[in-house]
């Protein structure tokens, strides 16, 4: 590989070079990649591989030129999965960063460092847009708790309860046990989402459930409510 002595003026950050070919592709070196020993200008001449061998000596300039080459197409990978200019500009830095960190995964036996980096922008976008959708999802169910209101479940639960005689012995419960026993026992709510949903401490609502419970139990007769279910 073809190395020249740099000069030691304006070389304390990595450089952020920008493909010609595409001026929207973000520039590199945002964030810290501190080198051990001043760097060296690598000659456009010099190989992939021995691009990826100056990584590993902490070369900045190896990784800048390699952001020159493939900045555009690593860009362009992940602006297709993505559709979003800034999450691809993230994963953007993100593969160039990793491979500055990691260069020992990229292997020039198993091919070529282009499709090598390509390789990682698609798969990490492909991460970013399913985490994307849990967060949604997340998001959905979390407002689904806060606008339906707790009566409209409790009393969708009720009626689809088909015994009448539980049904009966429900409705003689004191209301705040009673909600959160249709809650908890039928709506299929865990503890916390009850006392999400109740707006009270979970032990709170787990005392209730259990209090509840043993009335239920002592109406119904021995067996309680598994007898009826």
């Amino acid at each position: 590989m073809t190395l020249v002595s740099a000069p030691t003026e304006n070389r304390r950050n990595l450089p952020s070079p920008m493909p010609a070919a595409d001026r929207s592709v973000p520039a590199l070196g945002s964030r810290s990649m501190s080198p051990r020993r001043i760097p060296t200008l690598i000659s456009p001449d010099a190989t992939d591989g021995d691009l990826v061998g100056a990584i590993r000596e902490r070369n900045p300039d190896a990784l800048a030129e390699i952001f020159r080459r493939y900045g555009a197409a690593v860009y362009g990978v992940s602006r297709r999965v993505l559709a979003d200019d800034a999450l691809a500009e993230d994963i953007t830095q993100d593969v160039f960063l990793r491979l500055w960190n990691e260069s020992h995964r990229f292997d020039e036996q198993r091919g070529t460092l282009r499709s090598f980096l390509q390789r990682q922008a698609h798969s990490r976008s492909v991460e970013r847009v399913r985490s994307e959708e849990a967060r949604r999802r997340r998001e959905d169910r979390s407002l689904a708790l806060d606008v339906d209101p707790v009566e409209n479940l409790e009393s969708q639960v009720m009626a689809a309860i088909e015994s009448d005689r539980i049904r009966q012995a429900l409705l003689s419960l004191d209301a705040d046990d009673r909600r959160a026993i249709v809650l908890a026992y039928y709506g299929g709510s865990s503890y916390r989402e009850v006392a999400t949903r109740l707006g009270l401490p979970e032990g709170t609502v787990k005392s209730r459930i259990r209090a509840g419970l043993r009335r239920l139990s002592s109406m119904l007769g021995e067996g309680g409510l598994e007898a009826e279910r």
